[in-house]
Protein backbone atom coordinates (compact mmCIF):
# COMPACT_ATOMS: atom_id res chain seq x y z
CA UNK A 1 0.00 0.00 0.00
CA UNK A 2 1.51 3.60 -0.96
CA UNK A 3 0.40 6.84 -0.32
CA UNK A 4 -1.46 8.27 3.07
CA UNK A 5 -1.56 5.28 5.81
CA UNK A 6 -3.36 6.11 9.34
CA UNK A 7 -2.53 2.71 11.37
CA UNK A 8 0.89 2.68 13.09
CA UNK A 9 3.62 -0.04 11.47
CA UNK A 10 4.82 -1.20 14.72
CA UNK A 11 8.51 -0.75 13.79
CA UNK A 12 10.93 1.96 14.27
CA UNK A 13 10.18 5.07 11.70
CA UNK A 14 11.76 7.81 10.15
CA UNK A 15 10.67 11.38 10.54
CA UNK A 16 10.29 13.47 6.80
CA UNK A 17 14.03 15.18 7.32
CA UNK A 18 15.18 11.32 8.48
CA UNK A 19 13.72 9.79 5.23
CA UNK A 20 14.67 12.93 2.56
CA UNK A 21 18.54 12.60 3.93
CA UNK A 22 18.51 8.95 3.21
CA UNK A 23 17.44 9.58 -0.25
CA UNK A 24 19.43 12.35 -0.60
CA UNK A 25 16.61 14.74 -1.82
CA UNK A 26 14.37 17.76 -0.48
CA UNK A 27 11.36 17.40 1.93
CA UNK A 28 9.43 18.81 -1.01
CA UNK A 29 10.60 15.45 -3.55
CA UNK A 30 9.84 13.69 -0.81
CA UNK A 31 6.66 14.45 -0.56
CA UNK A 32 6.42 14.35 -4.04
CA UNK A 33 7.17 10.95 -4.20
CA UNK A 34 3.93 10.20 -1.80
CA UNK A 35 1.30 11.66 -3.74
CA UNK A 36 2.77 9.93 -6.99
CA UNK A 37 2.45 6.47 -4.54
CA UNK A 38 6.05 5.52 -4.57
CA UNK A 39 6.42 5.50 -0.74
CA UNK A 40 3.72 5.64 2.13
CA UNK A 41 3.55 7.79 5.07
CA UNK A 42 2.17 7.72 8.47
CA UNK A 43 0.48 10.60 9.43
CA UNK A 44 0.83 11.49 13.44
CA UNK A 45 1.05 14.09 16.12
CA UNK A 46 4.52 14.58 15.42
CA UNK A 47 4.49 14.88 11.84
CA UNK A 48 4.70 12.39 9.18
CA UNK A 49 6.53 9.08 9.77
CA UNK A 50 8.00 6.50 7.07
CA UNK A 51 8.77 3.08 6.94
CA UNK A 52 12.18 3.00 7.43
CA UNK A 53 12.28 -0.28 5.63
CA UNK A 54 10.15 0.51 2.89
CA UNK A 55 12.62 4.17 2.66
CA UNK A 56 15.47 1.80 2.35
CA UNK A 57 13.53 -0.27 -0.27
CA UNK A 58 13.34 2.93 -2.52
CA UNK A 59 16.40 4.19 -2.16
CA UNK A 60 18.17 0.64 -3.27
CA UNK A 61 15.64 1.17 -6.50
CA UNK A 62 17.07 4.28 -7.25
CA UNK A 63 20.46 3.54 -7.24
CA UNK A 64 22.24 4.07 -10.45
CA UNK A 65 24.83 0.91 -12.02
CA UNK A 66 28.28 1.78 -12.37
CA UNK A 67 29.13 3.68 -14.92
CA UNK A 68 31.80 6.05 -16.50
CA UNK A 69 29.44 6.63 -19.81
CA UNK A 70 27.30 8.52 -17.85
CA UNK A 71 29.63 10.51 -16.19
CA UNK A 72 30.73 11.21 -19.76
CA UNK A 73 27.49 12.31 -21.21
CA UNK A 74 26.64 14.31 -18.37
CA UNK A 75 29.74 16.44 -17.55
CA UNK A 76 29.87 15.53 -13.82
CA UNK A 77 31.38 13.24 -11.90
CA UNK A 78 29.81 10.05 -9.49
CA UNK A 79 32.70 10.26 -6.82
CA UNK A 80 33.76 7.41 -8.44
CA UNK A 81 36.38 5.66 -10.59
CA UNK A 82 38.75 9.10 -10.45
CA UNK A 83 41.12 6.87 -12.49
CA UNK A 84 42.16 3.09 -14.52
CA UNK A 85 44.87 1.40 -13.53
CA UNK A 86 45.70 -1.85 -15.71
CA UNK A 87 46.66 -4.37 -13.23
CA UNK A 88 46.89 -8.68 -13.46
CA UNK A 89 45.60 -9.59 -10.15
CA UNK A 90 42.31 -9.20 -9.60
CA UNK A 91 39.29 -9.41 -11.92
CA UNK A 92 35.69 -9.41 -10.37
CA UNK A 93 33.13 -10.10 -13.44
CA UNK A 94 29.76 -11.76 -13.54
CA UNK A 95 29.68 -12.06 -9.39
CA UNK A 96 32.97 -13.44 -9.41
CA UNK A 97 35.89 -12.93 -8.39
CA UNK A 98 39.27 -14.51 -9.77
CA UNK A 99 43.15 -13.78 -8.66
CA UNK A 100 44.85 -13.52 -11.82
CA UNK A 101 42.37 -15.84 -13.83
CA UNK A 102 41.75 -18.01 -11.16
CA UNK A 103 38.72 -18.35 -9.01
CA UNK A 104 39.24 -17.47 -5.62
CA UNK A 105 36.79 -19.66 -4.19
CA UNK A 106 38.10 -22.45 -5.88
CA UNK A 107 41.71 -21.15 -4.16
CA UNK A 108 40.02 -20.64 -0.92
CA UNK A 109 38.75 -24.19 -0.77
CA UNK A 110 42.12 -26.11 -2.17
CA UNK A 111 44.71 -23.74 -0.86
CA UNK A 112 46.82 -22.30 2.34
CA UNK A 113 46.87 -18.58 2.05
CA UNK A 114 51.17 -18.68 2.44
CA UNK A 115 50.58 -20.67 -0.85
CA UNK A 116 48.12 -18.29 -2.79
CA UNK A 117 50.10 -15.02 -1.26
CA UNK A 118 53.64 -16.12 -2.56
CA UNK A 119 51.82 -16.67 -5.80
CA UNK A 120 50.56 -13.74 -5.95
CA UNK A 121 53.60 -11.66 -4.86
CA UNK A 122 56.02 -14.38 -6.77
CA UNK A 123 54.00 -15.82 -9.32
CA UNK A 124 55.57 -19.60 -7.90
CA UNK A 125 53.21 -21.84 -6.55
CA UNK A 126 54.84 -23.88 -3.74
CA UNK A 127 51.93 -25.66 -1.66
CA UNK A 128 53.26 -25.72 2.17
CA UNK A 129 54.71 -22.83 2.39
CA UNK A 130 54.87 -21.57 6.11
CA UNK A 131 55.75 -17.65 6.51
CA UNK A 132 58.09 -17.44 9.88
CA UNK A 133 58.07 -14.11 11.91
CA UNK A 134 62.14 -13.21 12.67
CA UNK A 135 63.42 -13.41 16.07
CA UNK A 136 63.90 -9.83 16.05
CA UNK A 137 60.38 -9.00 15.12
CA UNK A 138 58.84 -11.26 17.63
CA UNK A 139 61.16 -9.55 20.35
CA UNK A 140 60.22 -6.07 19.88
CA UNK A 141 56.68 -5.87 19.35
CA UNK A 142 55.88 -8.42 22.51
CA UNK A 143 57.82 -4.90 24.12
CA UNK A 144 55.57 -2.59 22.47
CA UNK A 145 52.50 -5.04 23.53
CA UNK A 146 52.86 -4.59 27.18
CA UNK A 147 52.59 -0.62 26.87
CA UNK A 148 50.01 -0.61 24.68
CA UNK A 149 46.37 0.57 26.06
CA UNK A 150 44.03 -2.04 27.37
CA UNK A 151 40.67 -2.70 25.56
CA UNK A 152 43.00 -1.84 21.99
CA UNK A 153 41.34 -3.67 19.10
CA UNK A 154 42.83 -6.40 17.54
CA UNK A 155 43.11 -4.23 14.54
CA UNK A 156 44.46 -1.22 15.59
CA UNK A 157 47.53 -3.45 17.54
CA UNK A 158 48.43 -4.67 14.14
CA UNK A 159 48.82 -1.01 13.05
CA UNK A 160 50.99 0.08 15.69
CA UNK A 161 52.93 -2.90 15.71
CA UNK A 162 53.82 -3.06 11.92
CA UNK A 163 56.06 0.42 12.23
CA UNK A 164 57.94 -1.79 15.19
CA UNK A 165 58.64 -5.19 12.43
CA UNK A 166 59.96 -2.23 9.71
CA UNK A 167 62.24 -0.52 12.49
CA UNK A 168 64.00 -4.43 12.86
CA UNK A 169 64.38 -4.80 9.46
CA UNK A 170 67.59 -2.98 7.94
CA UNK A 171 66.74 -3.88 4.86
CA UNK A 172 63.13 -2.68 4.10
CA UNK A 173 64.33 -0.22 1.66
CA UNK A 174 65.43 -2.80 -0.86
CA UNK A 175 62.91 -3.16 -3.23
CA UNK A 176 63.69 -6.08 -5.57
CA UNK A 177 60.70 -8.61 -5.70
CA UNK A 178 62.80 -11.02 -4.00
CA UNK A 179 63.65 -8.77 -0.94
CA UNK A 180 60.01 -7.05 -1.16
CA UNK A 181 58.24 -11.15 -1.50
CA UNK A 182 60.60 -11.95 2.15
CA UNK A 183 59.12 -8.70 3.71
CA UNK A 184 55.76 -10.34 3.05
CA UNK A 185 55.88 -13.37 4.09
CA UNK A 186 57.70 -11.65 7.23
CA UNK A 187 55.44 -9.08 7.55
CA UNK A 188 52.22 -11.41 7.66
CA UNK A 189 53.60 -13.76 10.09
CA UNK A 190 55.29 -11.40 12.45
CA UNK A 191 51.34 -9.45 12.88
CA UNK A 192 50.15 -12.54 14.40
CA UNK A 193 53.37 -12.99 16.41
CA UNK A 194 52.52 -9.32 17.47
CA UNK A 195 49.15 -10.12 18.90
CA UNK A 196 48.30 -11.50 22.36
CA UNK A 197 47.41 -15.26 22.29
CA UNK A 198 44.07 -15.75 24.23
CA UNK A 199 45.08 -19.81 24.47
CA UNK A 200 47.56 -22.24 23.39
CA UNK A 201 49.40 -21.37 20.86
CA UNK A 202 50.92 -23.93 17.75
CA UNK A 203 54.11 -24.26 16.10
CA UNK A 204 54.79 -22.42 12.62
CA UNK A 205 54.26 -25.28 10.81
CA UNK A 206 50.65 -25.46 11.48
CA UNK A 207 50.08 -22.73 9.20
CA UNK A 208 48.64 -19.17 9.43
CA UNK A 209 45.23 -19.74 9.90
CA UNK A 210 46.21 -22.14 12.62
CA UNK A 211 48.68 -19.77 14.04
CA UNK A 212 45.92 -17.05 14.41
CA UNK A 213 43.23 -18.87 15.78
CA UNK A 214 44.97 -18.05 19.23
CA UNK A 215 44.38 -15.10 18.57
CA UNK A 216 40.66 -14.88 17.95
CA UNK A 217 39.57 -17.21 20.89
CA UNK A 218 40.86 -19.23 23.79
CA UNK A 219 38.57 -21.82 22.91
CA UNK A 220 40.64 -24.55 20.53
CA UNK A 221 39.12 -25.15 17.11
CA UNK A 222 38.58 -28.28 15.03
CA UNK A 223 39.89 -28.65 11.34
CA UNK A 224 36.33 -27.22 9.80
CA UNK A 225 36.98 -23.90 11.88
CA UNK A 226 40.99 -23.70 10.72
CA UNK A 227 39.89 -24.16 6.87
CA UNK A 228 36.81 -21.99 7.43
CA UNK A 229 39.31 -18.72 9.21
CA UNK A 230 42.08 -20.12 6.06
CA UNK A 231 38.96 -19.42 3.16
CA UNK A 232 38.20 -16.38 4.72
CA UNK A 233 41.81 -15.27 4.85
CA UNK A 234 42.03 -16.30 0.70
CA UNK A 235 38.75 -14.88 -0.08
CA UNK A 236 39.86 -11.98 1.52
CA UNK A 237 43.28 -11.13 0.31
CA UNK A 238 42.18 -8.58 -2.52
CA UNK A 239 39.39 -6.79 -4.57
CA UNK A 240 40.81 -4.48 -7.09
CA UNK A 241 41.14 -1.13 -5.90
CA UNK A 242 39.09 -0.63 -2.84
CA UNK A 243 40.17 2.37 -0.85
CA UNK A 244 43.32 0.71 0.97
CA UNK A 245 44.72 -0.78 -2.05
CA UNK A 246 44.28 2.39 -3.90
CA UNK A 247 46.26 3.80 -1.14
CA UNK A 248 48.90 1.35 -0.63
CA UNK A 249 49.50 1.93 -4.53
CA UNK A 250 50.08 5.69 -4.34
CA UNK A 251 52.65 4.82 -1.69
CA UNK A 252 54.19 2.53 -3.79
CA UNK A 253 54.24 4.86 -6.44
CA UNK A 254 56.27 7.21 -4.19
CA UNK A 255 58.45 4.24 -3.63
CA UNK A 256 57.65 3.55 -0.03
CA UNK A 257 59.19 0.50 1.62
CA UNK A 258 56.36 -2.64 1.93
CA UNK A 259 55.88 -1.82 5.57
CA UNK A 260 55.11 1.70 5.12
CA UNK A 261 52.81 0.84 2.41
CA UNK A 262 50.85 -1.65 4.61
CA UNK A 263 51.17 1.18 7.40
CA UNK A 264 49.19 3.42 4.25
CA UNK A 265 47.08 0.29 3.37
CA UNK A 266 46.02 0.15 7.21
CA UNK A 267 45.30 3.63 8.00
CA UNK A 268 42.76 3.98 4.94
CA UNK A 269 41.46 0.27 6.26
CA UNK A 270 40.15 2.35 9.62
CA UNK A 271 37.33 3.44 8.02
CA UNK A 272 33.57 3.21 8.71
CA UNK A 273 32.76 2.51 4.81
CA UNK A 274 35.52 -0.01 4.28
CA UNK A 275 37.52 -1.72 7.13
CA UNK A 276 35.16 -1.37 9.64
CA UNK A 277 32.04 -1.62 7.77
CA UNK A 278 31.33 -5.05 9.39
CA UNK A 279 30.54 -3.60 13.29
CA UNK A 280 27.12 -2.28 12.10
CA UNK A 281 26.68 -5.86 11.04
CA UNK A 282 27.84 -7.31 14.07
CA UNK A 283 25.56 -4.93 15.86
CA UNK A 284 22.61 -6.09 13.39
CA UNK A 285 22.86 -9.73 13.97
CA UNK A 286 23.43 -8.94 17.42
CA UNK A 287 19.83 -7.08 17.85
CA UNK A 288 18.43 -10.46 16.34
CA UNK A 289 20.24 -12.96 18.75
CA UNK A 290 18.68 -10.35 21.71
CA UNK A 291 15.79 -11.12 20.82
CA UNK A 292 14.36 -8.34 18.95
CA UNK A 293 12.30 -9.72 15.80
CA UNK A 294 13.91 -9.65 12.67
CA UNK A 295 11.82 -7.02 11.08
CA UNK A 296 12.80 -4.53 14.09
CA UNK A 297 16.01 -5.32 14.25
CA UNK A 298 16.33 -4.43 10.56
CA UNK A 299 14.20 -1.31 11.10
CA UNK A 300 16.32 -0.45 13.80
CA UNK A 301 19.58 -0.90 12.41
CA UNK A 302 18.47 1.35 9.12
CA UNK A 303 17.50 3.98 11.49
CA UNK A 304 20.60 4.03 13.26
CA UNK A 305 23.12 3.26 9.89
CA UNK A 306 20.80 4.73 7.17
CA UNK A 307 20.70 1.48 5.42
CA UNK A 308 20.90 -2.19 6.28
CA UNK A 309 24.49 -2.83 7.04
CA UNK A 310 26.12 -6.36 5.80
CA UNK A 311 23.82 -6.43 2.16
CA UNK A 312 24.34 -5.19 -0.92
CA UNK A 313 27.40 -4.08 -3.07
CA UNK A 314 29.22 -1.30 -4.89
CA UNK A 315 30.24 -3.54 -7.68
CA UNK A 316 28.59 -7.67 -7.14
CA UNK A 317 25.02 -7.34 -8.45
CA UNK A 318 23.01 -9.98 -7.37
CA UNK A 319 25.22 -12.06 -5.03
CA UNK A 320 28.93 -11.52 -3.06
CA UNK A 321 30.46 -14.82 -3.82
CA UNK A 322 32.93 -14.62 -0.96
CA UNK A 323 29.55 -14.48 1.43
CA UNK A 324 28.42 -17.25 -0.38
CA UNK A 325 31.59 -19.30 0.48
CA UNK A 326 31.99 -18.58 4.18
CA UNK A 327 27.90 -18.64 5.26
CA UNK A 328 28.24 -22.20 3.26
CA UNK A 329 31.48 -23.46 5.02
CA UNK A 330 29.91 -21.77 8.35
CA UNK A 331 26.77 -23.66 7.88
CA UNK A 332 29.28 -26.82 7.40
CA UNK A 333 30.72 -26.07 10.89
CA UNK A 334 28.06 -24.91 13.07
CA UNK A 335 24.87 -25.60 12.01
CA UNK A 336 22.90 -25.38 14.25
CA UNK A 337 24.23 -21.98 15.92
CA UNK A 338 22.06 -19.20 17.09
CA UNK A 339 24.24 -16.37 14.92
CA UNK A 340 23.70 -18.68 11.62
CA UNK A 341 19.85 -19.24 12.59
CA UNK A 342 19.88 -15.33 12.85
CA UNK A 343 21.95 -14.63 10.08
CA UNK A 344 19.48 -16.64 7.84
CA UNK A 345 15.86 -15.08 9.78
CA UNK A 346 17.41 -11.54 9.03
CA UNK A 347 18.73 -12.41 5.14
CA UNK A 348 15.04 -13.83 4.67
CA UNK A 349 13.76 -10.64 6.04
CA UNK A 350 15.63 -8.23 4.14
CA UNK A 351 14.30 -10.00 0.82
CA UNK A 352 11.08 -9.71 1.47
CA UNK A 353 11.17 -6.21 1.28
CA UNK A 354 13.87 -5.67 -0.91
CA UNK A 355 16.25 -7.04 -3.91
CA UNK A 356 19.53 -7.23 -1.48
CA UNK A 357 22.00 -9.70 -0.80
CA UNK A 358 24.16 -10.28 2.12
CA UNK A 359 27.62 -9.38 1.64
CA UNK A 360 31.08 -10.70 3.19
CA UNK A 361 31.03 -8.38 6.25
CA UNK A 362 27.63 -10.17 6.76
CA UNK A 363 29.76 -13.48 6.81
CA UNK A 364 32.21 -12.22 8.81
CA UNK A 365 29.79 -10.95 11.40
CA UNK A 366 27.69 -13.84 11.51
CA UNK A 367 30.76 -16.20 11.56
CA UNK A 368 32.57 -14.26 14.50
CA UNK A 369 29.32 -14.85 16.61
CA UNK A 370 29.02 -17.96 15.69
CA UNK A 371 32.14 -19.26 16.60
CA UNK A 372 32.47 -17.33 19.71
CA UNK A 373 35.78 -15.39 18.52
CA UNK A 374 36.63 -12.18 20.15
CA UNK A 375 34.22 -8.50 18.69
CA UNK A 376 36.72 -7.35 16.73
CA UNK A 377 37.87 -11.20 14.77
CA UNK A 378 36.35 -9.96 11.45
CA UNK A 379 38.28 -6.85 11.27
CA UNK A 380 41.28 -8.34 12.62
CA UNK A 381 40.45 -11.40 9.49
CA UNK A 382 39.88 -8.62 6.87
CA UNK A 383 43.07 -6.38 7.62
CA UNK A 384 45.45 -9.09 7.94
CA UNK A 385 44.32 -10.91 5.02
CA UNK A 386 44.70 -7.44 2.69
CA UNK A 387 47.86 -7.41 3.59
CA UNK A 388 48.29 -10.01 0.99
CA UNK A 389 46.53 -8.08 -1.31
CA UNK A 390 48.44 -4.72 -0.82
CA UNK A 391 51.61 -6.43 -1.01
CA UNK A 392 51.20 -8.17 -4.14
CA UNK A 393 49.51 -4.04 -5.92
CA UNK A 394 53.06 -2.73 -4.41
CA UNK A 395 54.94 -5.20 -6.21
CA UNK A 396 53.28 -4.26 -9.39
CA UNK A 397 53.47 -0.24 -8.73
CA UNK A 398 57.49 -1.13 -7.80
CA UNK A 399 57.74 -2.27 -11.62
CA UNK A 400 55.75 1.36 -12.84
CA UNK A 401 57.44 4.71 -13.51
CA UNK A 402 58.03 6.36 -9.85
CA UNK A 403 55.35 9.02 -8.48
CA UNK A 404 52.97 8.35 -12.14
CA UNK A 405 49.91 8.14 -9.37
CA UNK A 406 49.89 12.00 -8.73
CA UNK A 407 45.98 13.22 -10.04
CA UNK A 408 45.94 16.82 -10.83
CA UNK A 409 44.00 19.17 -8.43
CA UNK A 410 40.92 21.32 -10.16
CA UNK A 411 40.99 24.43 -8.53
CA UNK A 412 37.43 25.71 -7.61
CA UNK A 413 38.09 28.41 -4.83
CA UNK A 414 38.25 32.03 -5.47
Amino acid sequence: MTGDQIEAPGLPDLSAAQAAARLGVKPETLYAYVSRGLLSRRRSTGGSRFDALEVEAFARSRRPARSSAASAATGHSPGTPLMAIDHDITLIEDDRLYYRGRDAAELAETADVETVCWWLWTREWQPGRRFAATESGAEATAAVRLTLPPGMSPRAQLQAQVPVLAATDPLRHDLSPGSVARMGAEIVAGAVTALPALGPDVPESAGLAARLWPRLTPRRADDDEFRLVNAALVLLLDHDLAASTLAVRAAASARANPYAVVCCGLGALDSALHGNAGRAAYGLIGRRLAGEPADQAIAGAVIEHGTVPGFGHRIYRHADPRCDQLIGRLREARPESPAVVAADELVAAVRSRMPAFPNVDFALATAVLALDLDPGAGELIFALARCGGWLAHALAEYAEPPLRLRPEGRYTGP
